[in-house]
């Protein structure tokens, strides 16, 4: 029997509260719908994680006791049930009802009326309940996350919070190999596609609107893939010449790597590994659809197989684990799984990596260290921690007009309408 897109959707969010990631939660889930609720269990699931610390807030207030870890699943639904009434265009009465229903889904008899007497009292004292919130709460956004943006970013918080806030832009890099942009843009406009050009990238484009990439012209043919703004700048940065031998570290799902190649088909070897051999299938499936060539190898970056032999990379990209607090929009589970305590473990993985594959790169070759995340113990103070430990290490200079330079390398931030949050620092090997 299928399920209904709320039911789902109180699932998939309890799934997230309990310690899983949204990708792992929500395929099933998708499958568990009739095709015509998929949609909606979407929006449920990441509009609801989005404003998740607001919506817990909220909920605490309203519960006369916490609910037991077993009721998981109730509690996912109250929380989608908030976010109907806050942020969807759902007459109240329609919200209220819907979520009542739902819970019958959940087969607990009781939650059918905690549900209902949460969101009537929610719509009662609406005003009073939002007074109360503290400002990271009011902001939908952990209390340690908000504070560090507060530090770190005293005149860019509240545009990071507003992007992190939204559904993020769907954004495409055209394969400069097949069709220049302006080419690209014309097609869509002639399929009634509204698109604009992005001011970071020249291969980027912007839709007006989401939409079934088989609906693209070109799409399954290989002529544009989708690619955030942001993140089409690493193989720009990277600059690969023809002949050089390139290794894309940490590679799935492999956007980079492709889009390194779109930019250098001449290269003597791309070699685009992964430590997860399943998502190194990705990389496959993407070279595939692209009419692309590259290496594939499973291993850890930061203990390089043996197949890698020191000093015969031109050029290293290391795209490296990391908290992913650019990136929140896309990922807005990241709300509720990441700790403070996590960022420490993510800059101790990153040094391990760059100190792993530095002995690959060849005297006078470059190594471009990339992150999405915006926490500087992540990005230049992490780069300025290898810089001290590794002597014939240099930092070259990265000047352009996109992102905000920081010690260490260059910030993009998170923009609403507008790029994800990556980070870039250009290292050189002194001869």
């Amino acid at each position: 029997m299928r399920l209904s897109a709320r039911t789902a959707a109180a699932r998939g969010v309890a799934g997230v509260v309990s310690g899983k990631s949204l990708n792992q939660v929500l395929p099933p889930l998708l499958e568990s719908v009739e095709p015509r609720d998929r949609s909606l269990l979407q929006q449920l699931c990441y509009g609801t994680l989005r404003q998740a610390p607001r919506l817990q807030a909220l909920l605490e207030q309203l519960l006369d006791k916490p609910l037991r870890s077993r009721d998981s699943d109730v509690y996912g639904l109250l929380l989608c049930g908030l976010y109907q009434l806050e942020s969807m265009r759902i007459p109240d009465h329609a919200a209220v009802d819907a979520t009542v229903t739902a819970a019958a889904g959940i087969k607990k008899p009781w939650a059918k009326g905690l549900a209902n007497a949460v969101m009537r009292r929610f719509l009662r004292e609406r005003d009073t309940l939002v007074a109360r919130l503290d400002e990271a709460a009011a902001a939908c956004h952990p209390a340690w996350l908000y504070q560090k943006l507060q530090r770190q970013w005293p005149a860019h918080q509240l545009q990071i919070i507003a992007a992190n806030n939204e559904q993020p832009p769907m954004c495409l890099r055209v394969n400069s190999l097949r069709q220049p942009r302006d080419t690209c843009l014309k097609r869509l406009a002639e399929r009634d596609i509204q698109a604009h050009p992005g001011d970071v990238s020249p291969h980027a484009i912007y839709l007006a609107a989401p939409r079934d990439v088989q609906d693209l012209p070109g799409f399954s043919g290989g002529e544009m893939s989708v690619q955030d703004e942001a993140a089409q700048m690493a193989a720009l940065i990277l600059g690969a010449a023809p002949g050089e031998r390139i290794l894309d570290t940490c590679a799935a799902p492999g956007g980079k790597t492709c889009h390194l190649l779109e930019l250098q088909p001449d290269l003597s070897e791309l070699v685009a590994m992964d430590s997860d051999p399943q998502r190194l299938a990705r990389v496959a499936d993407n070279l595939q659809r692209l009419g692309l060539q590259a290496t594939l190898l499973a291993g850890d970056a930061g203990n390089p197989p043996g197949q890698l032999t020191d000093g015969t990379f031109d050029a290293i990209l290391v795209d490296a684990p990391c908290s992913a607090t650019g990136v929140i929009r896309r990922h807005p589970d990241v709300k509720l799984l990441r700790r403070e305590a996590d960022i420490a473990g993510f800059a101790r993985q990153q040094l391990q990596i760059l100190q792993g594959v530095w002995p690959l790169l060849r005297d006078g070759g470059r190594l471009l260290y990339a992150t999405c995340s915006v926490l500087e113990e992540e990005n230049g103070q992490l780069v300025n921690r290898f810089l001290a430990q590794q002597p014939d290490a240099e930092l070259l200079p990265l000047t352009a007009s996109w992102g905000v330079a920081v010690a260490g390398g260059r910030q993009l931030l998170p923009t609403p309408g507008g790029t994800d949050g990556l980070f870039y620092a250009l290292l050189h090997k002194r001869q």
